[in-house]
């Protein structure tokens, strides 16, 4: 752990990142922050983490480590499980959630829980990856032979060819026909796939970010370029409906031991629909998020300082009989999704999250707008779409995001103006 019992060391384990780092470690350098919860002033400052050999022995200097690359880097998948399992480092994620609960998991967990996923079924690979030695004789053996279009028959079209496992897209397909199905099936190659029915007459896309029990739900339109597919809109959910959204969202993240979660639901005759639950390193850049980006970073380091704060401890283990237990009682789903966000709640500690940010984190919010109108952020969203578009689209797209997060900053200023204002004013 930090040498100094007094001081936090926050590790930032990265790959691509670029953008959201940068602002998270700048508006926490100027924030300035120490808090007393008792025991003297604490201060924080954070490290980016080197990639090398380790002794599993040796004590790490970090008491949180926000983690972006174990879901498929190796060796630092490893290196979080023995800092988290050995020392008690906090860390986001929980490795072993991530490497173990893929797509088909959390789907059959959530359907358990009575969730409104679509139909599912899971489809043997097209070409197992092996041929000879045990896996060919398996297949030989045992491999029965089926009809994919029978199986389409009880998912219905459109339906959705995918990975099982996940896998950011790749290897998606959505499909309307028999034909289609086929062709999709054929290049699917040796990963095992899920056929989805995908969700008719949907009206609404939405995505929610979950960041310990903070909630951030965003209008999604996954047809258009990458850079506007966060729709900047106010007001697409009724009250209830943000609340089920939240609720969802904060469930499945607490369920699963993830602290940086994103959910994806459609919604259909009102009901929301959770399709795509396990992305454990969601989208985080400035060119993607544009206007939501600093609510994004800002979630990041209130949930982070107060891991850290209160050293926070690892949970390594599931909960799920807890969640089991109100799915198989009485009640609604709605009843009974109250009562999963209750278990959520108390899983991250939310009464006292929120007590925390309101005595120690007041600052945050007015240190935000004040850095993200800098030319200091400026220079960070042009590095970004540097390594992102080609070169002669680089300054256009700068203005474009750095634009977008402008009107964040004046939409924000009149929020925090309207807080400040004296009452009957």
């Amino acid at each position: 752990m930090s040498a100094d019992p007094q001081h936090r060391l926050i590790g930032l384990s990265l790959g691509a990142d670029l953008c959201w780092p940068a602002a998270f470690e700048e508006i926490l350098e100027a924030m300035d922050l120490t808090v007393d919860l008792g025991d003297g002033p604490v201060s924080f400052s954070t490290e980016r983490v080197v990639i090398e050999p380790f002794d599993l022995q040796y004590q790490p200097r970090y008491d949180v480590v926000l983690d972006r690359i174990t879901h498929w880097y190796h060796i630092s998948r490893e290196w979080v499980k023995k800092i988290a399992l050995m020392d008690g480092v906090y860390v986001l994620n929980n490795p072993w959630a991530i490497q173990s609960v893929e797509k088909h998991t959390s789907y059959c967990a959530m359907m358990r829980l009575g969730f409104p996923i679509p139909q599912t079924w899971m489809i043997p690979p097209k070409t197992p990856r092996e041929s000879e030695g045990d896996v060919g004789v398996t297949v030989r053996r045992y491999g029965k032979l089926f009809d994919l279009a029978k199986v389409a028959e009880q998912v219905g079209y459109p339906a959705f060819l995918k990975p099982y496992d996940g896998g950011g897209w790749v290897g998606v397909r959505r499909v309307t026909s028999d034909a289609q199905l086929h062709a999709a099936y054929d290049d699917s190659g040796d990963r095992v796939q899920h056929l989805q029915a995908g969700v008719k007459d949907w009206d609404l896309f939405v995505r929610a970010i979950g960041i310990g029990p903070q909630v951030l739900i965003v209008k999604y339109d996954p047809d258009a370029p990458l850079h506007k597919r966060y729709v900047v809109d106010y007001h697409f959910l009724d009250a209830a409906e943000w609340q089920q959204a939240t609720r969802i969202c904060r469930t499945i993240n607490a369920f699963f031991n993830w602290d940086f979660n994103s959910c994806e639901m459609l919604r259909a005759d009102g009901v929301l629909h959770p399709i795509d639950f396990a992305n454990a390193c969601p989208d985080s850049q400035v060119t993607s998020l544009h206007y939501y980006f600093p609510e994004l970073v800002k979630a990041l380091l209130r949930w982070t300082l107060f891991c850290a704060a209160t050293k926070r401890k690892p949970k390594l283990d599931t909960q799920w009989g807890a969640y089991l237990a109100i799915a198989d009682g009485p009640g609604s789903f709605d009843e009974k999704l109250e009562r999963y966000d209750a278990l959520a709640r108390e899983h991250f500690d939310a009464d006292a999250f929120a007590a925390f940010c309101k005595e120690h984190l007041a600052d945050l919010d007015e240190v935000a707008v004040t850095w993200f109108q800098t030319p200091r952020f400026r220079e960070v969203v042009r590095a970004k779409v540097a390594a992102l578009f080609p070169a002669h689209e680089v300054e256009m797209f700068t203005d474009h995001f750095t634009g977008l997060v402008h009107f964040w900053a004046r939409t924000e200023r009149e929020r925090l103006d309207r807080i400040a204002a004296p009452a009957g004013e």
